[in-house]
């Protein structure tokens, strides 16, 4: 292997950006939120891809095994959240996946966080969360997968 060679791929590894996945599960229509936090972390430096409305379990699962992201945010708004998000848990395992951070956000009630925490969810947001603290946690928390 040429010297520069071995040097510029460990420098272009190294500089890698945060990948996410932003996904809007279920039948509710509304993503003006999603689409505001997807802007604010691609402002913030993240590589973000956004899903769109009316994805199933699967078929964020599987954007997000192809486009090898580091975490999944969900934008919840239709109360299906404590089937969504054990479901894509359960897919990410199945996928060989775990390593993939699931976040997320939308209208869920207090006494459900955490039980999504427990069933490991790694963050969830309510209404009223700054958009600076969801960039804060992703640039804090989430790291490029190896």
């Amino acid at each position: 292997m040429a010297k520069g060679k071995g040097a510029a791929a460990t420098s272009k590894k190294a500089v890698r950006k945060i990948r996410i996945l932003v996904g809007k599960p279920g039948l509710d229509g509304h993503d003006r939120g999603a689409k505001i936090i997807a802007r604010a972390l691609r402002d913030a430096g993240v590589e973000v891809i956004y899903t769109g409305l009316h994805q199933t379990p699967e078929m964020i699962v599987s954007a997000a095994a192809q486009e090898d992201v580091d975490g999944i945010g969900l934008s919840i708004l239709s109360g299906a959240h404590n089937y969504l998000f054990p479901r894509i848990l359960q897919l990410l395992r199945e996928k060989k996946m775990g390593d993939v951070v699931l976040f997320g956000g939308g209208i869920i009630p207090d006494d459900d966080i955490p039980k999504l925490l427990k069933k490991g969810v790694d963050r969830v947001f309510t209404p009223g969360t700054p958009i600076q603290e969801i960039v804060d946690y992703v640039n804090e928390r989430i790291r490029p997968r190896k």
